[in-house]
């Protein structure tokens, strides 16, 4: 295994572990626990946290070493407004590329390839919702919204979705066991608009997506508070 290999595994290791919560906000992240942990060297260990501070899952500061960050509650409408504009333009560009290829009568073979594994995503995350793995289902949905990204064709696109992913992951998984199933339903009507070349009908069902996981999110974070409120008068 490549030293790049390495860490992108590492990577991917840290990152499910801060958004399933079993690296907690605030947790110390030391290179020796971590590399002891995940069974690997200082090296890819030290590359991973870099990136995941990039992500926003990891706050590094100097003297102070790395910790991970809160969950992004204070950003979370900056994020989803973004995401609502962001994944709007990819849903609509998929929609466009497919039309174009139906109309061609064919060819874009990496279109498909990428389509075909969009179909594999929704049969597994199919099957944990059905399940109740909630915890996988979060990097399934990462993982579909990444595909979409990268099915519209925008290199620009693609990379502007997977800089904000990792942070996307946390939201989603806080409101999981509410949220998962209904959006999840989604993602099918949103691959069938795509599947269909009507980027307009792609546009509304993705932006209309990211909305109503916005408004669920929020209303989890008041419920929360309220019952926290109640806790301390009590």
């Amino acid at each position: 295994m490549t030293r790049d290999s390495r860490s992108g595994t590492v990577t991917k290791q840290i990152r499910g572990d801060i958004i399933n919560g079993e690296l907690p906000a605030g947790s110390r992240l030391t290179e020796a626990l971590l590399a002891e942990r995940y069974q690997v060297s200082r090296i890819p260990v030290r590359e991973s946290l870099r990136a995941l501070a990039a992500e926003g899952l990891v706050e590094i500061r100097p003297y102070a070493g790395a910790r991970v960050a809160a969950v992004p509650d204070d950003d979370a409408a900056d994020l989803f407004a973004i995401r609502i504009e962001l994944e709007g333009a990819t849903a609509r560009r998929a929609a466009e590329r497919s039309r174009n290829i139906a109309s061609a009568g064919g060819g874009g073979a990496g279109f498909q390839q990428l389509r075909d594994q969009l179909g594999q995503v929704l049969i597994a995350g199919d099957a944990a919702v059905s399940s109740g793995d909630f915890r996988e289902l979060a990097a399934l949905n990462m993982r579909f919204h990444q595909l979409v990204a990268e099915l519209s064709g925008s290199a620009t696109l693609a990379s502007l979705q997977e800089q904000i992913s990792g942070r996307i992951e946390w939201l989603y998984s806080v409101n999981l066991t509410q949220r998962g199933g209904q959006a999840w339903a989604e993602h099918h009507q949103i691959l069938s608009a795509i599947d269909a070349g009507d980027p307009l009908r792609a546009v509304e069902l993705m932006s209309g997506h990211v909305r109503k996981s916005k408004e669920s999110y929020f209303k989890h974070i008041a419920a929360k508070q309220a019952a926290s409120s109640a806790e301390v008068r009590d």
